[in-house]
């Protein structure tokens, strides 16, 4: 017997310890790559949001996602590859494929993009079974965070944290002893006057700091209601420091001029908002750590070890076939190829004529029109719009006739509420309610519409406005979105539009003078808006 036994040879590198296996490869590479098609607009739309401030982070989200996969793949360690429960993970994928198709099919991106993160959900459970595959949530969880809010809530979002980010803005501009005063999104500084725009609602930190916490509370070695509260804190903690950042500006202008708003400032001060928001977390963490019994010092608390990655990621190469894994390539392959073979063709433009061409002359009253700032025109991203206020002879109160149409309303854009663009100028809403109208001499006949009473100052202006959606005319936005995901299915038509007539409340006149005028000139134009809006 030799003296010296033989040693077996170790392997060193990224594949150490892995043999490539070509079938499972082959497969979760076609996985990906027949899921193209059925997504694509997914993607698509994520690309164009992604393009955008306030989802910028968009494409650092799946390196994460991908960064928590790994570490819990080391956790947890080699999954096991026999006697799967895969049955959930295809139900996954097969809700996942009928919801991308009816994404498509209403082409609207956002029921794709979400259907994405099912599927990803149900690949994951497919591959490593239930028992283990349910153990990964949190890295696809995360995929959330790159994906953009759907119109409606972001509009309302928005609304809400202009108001919020406005009083409470005005509130430190006050502390610093600067006299100051808020109408609507206004804040009045007496010689300049600043308006806290969508831009500055702070949406843009809130959804990176909410991506960064949501890591964060991960990462932390703690009780998990440290955790929670790492989470839970991330919103109201950017909204409170966003109006931080609005009460500097105020501060700033006061002092020093409007151009200290603009340009870099407001950008580096925004950075500012955003890191220190992230600097808290990191505070915060720090404070847990004392009440816990280890009191560890930060570095040890926030887990970023990634030793070991490079050959946890190697076992993708070593990816196990599966008749699971095979049926999952055959039901997206399905689906995929489906979709290219039958999907209908765009249904044609809606036949209407441009509001370029609305009567000047209604009744008595002769139009003045108006043409949209360029930067209110983006947001609105109308494919037509009539901004026009008729005069009436004798010095009678003006109506103002505002209409935006959207040829489609199922990309992403669409019509937003007026409550967003009310506040815009000073004005704020008084009050706003449901109001049944009936006008006689149109194909309206009755109907209900959003009559609102805004105000700035001692001066009232009437407001109605509705959706009106393909013969339909509706009050909430939301709904008026669901209508356009169901007609979109059945009817082929996605068009629309916002109607909204504004006439002053006189000093000397009631509501009930200006509801009157309102109704007898809506009585009048509103039976040439078939033309241009069609029914």
């Amino acid at each position: 017997m030799s003296l010296t036994q033989s040693r077996p040879r170790r392997r060193y590198g990224l594949f150490a310890g892995f043999k490539l296996n070509p079938l499972g490869l082959a497969l979760g590479l076609s996985l990906l790559a027949v899921s193209i098609p059925i997504f694509w607009i997914g993607f698509v739309s994520l690309g164009d949001a992604w393009l955008t401030p306030e989802y910028s982070h968009g494409p650092l989200i799946p390196i994460i996602s991908l960064y928590l996969f790994l570490r819990e793949m080391r956790r947890l360690g080699p999954a096991p590859t026999e006697g799967l429960r895969r049955t959930p993970g295809l139900v996954l994928i097969g809700v996942s494929l009928v919801l991308a198709l009816f994404g498509n099919l209403t082409r609207i991106p956002d029921i794709v993009t979400y259907a994405m993160i099912l599927w990803t959900g149900g690949v994951v459970l497919t591959i490593f079974g239930w028992r283990r595959g349910r153990l990964h949530w949190a890295p696809v969880l995360h995929l959330i965070f790159m994906l953009p809010l759907p119109q409606v809530l972001y509009w309302k979002l928005t609304i809400w944290l202009q108001w919020v980010s406005s009083e409470l803005g005005v509130w430190f501009v006050a502390l610093a002893g600067v006299p100051v005063f808020l109408e609507g999104n206004i804040i009045d500084l007496g010689v300049f006057k600043l308006q806290v725009a969508e831009a500055c609602s702070g949406l843009r930190y809130l959804f990176p700091i909410l991506s960064f916490s949501y890591l964060f509370a991960i990462l932390y070695r703690g009780p998990m209601w440290h955790k929670a509260l790492l989470l839970l804190m991330a919103a109201p903690l950017t909204v409170f420091m966003n109006s931080v950042r609005i009460g500097i500006v105020g501060i700033v202008v006061n002092a020093y001029g409007i151009e200290h708003a603009e340009g870099f400032m407001h950008f580096f001060e925004g950075w500012i908002i955003f890191l220190s928001c992230v600097l808290i977390l990191f505070l915060t963490a720090i404070g847990l750590q004392r009440l816990t019994p280890e009191k560890r010092p930060l570095s040890e608390a926030i887990d970023l070890d990634t030793e070991g990655f490079g050959p946890i990621a190697a076992r993708g190469l070593a990816l196990v076939p599966s008749r699971g894994l095979a049926l999952a390539v055959g039901l997206t392959a399905t689906m995929s190829v489906g979709w290219m073979l039958v999907q209908p063709s765009p249904p044609p433009a809606p036949d209407r004529d441009p509001f370029a061409v609305f009567p000047n002359r209604i009744a008595d009253r002769t139009a003045i029109r108006q043409t949209l700032e360029p930067s209110v025109a983006r947001v609105l991203a109308a494919d037509d719009y009539i901004d026009a206020t008729y005069i009436a002879p004798g010095g009678a109160a003006p109506i103002n006739f505002f209409s935006a149409f959207y040829a489609d309303q199922t990309d992403g854009d669409g019509i937003h509420s007026p409550e967003v663009c009310l506040p815009v100028g000073g004005w704020e809403i008084f009050s706003l309610e449901p109001y049944s109208v009936t006008l006689p001499q149109t194909a309206y006949g009755t109907f209900e519409v959003n009559r609102a009473v805004i105000q700035k100052g001692t001066q009232h202006q009437l407001v109605y406005y509705w959706f009106e959606q393909r013969g339909k005319r509706m009050t909430n936005d939301v709904a008026a979105k669901v209508s356009v995901i169901w007609d979109s299915f059945t009817i082929g038509r996605s068009d629309g539009a916002l109607v909204r007539f504004i006439t002053p409340i006189e000093a000397d006149e009631t509501e009930a003078d200006a509801d009157a005028r309102l109704q007898t000139f809506m009585n009048d134009a509103l039976g040439r808006l078939p033309r241009f809006v069609p029914l």
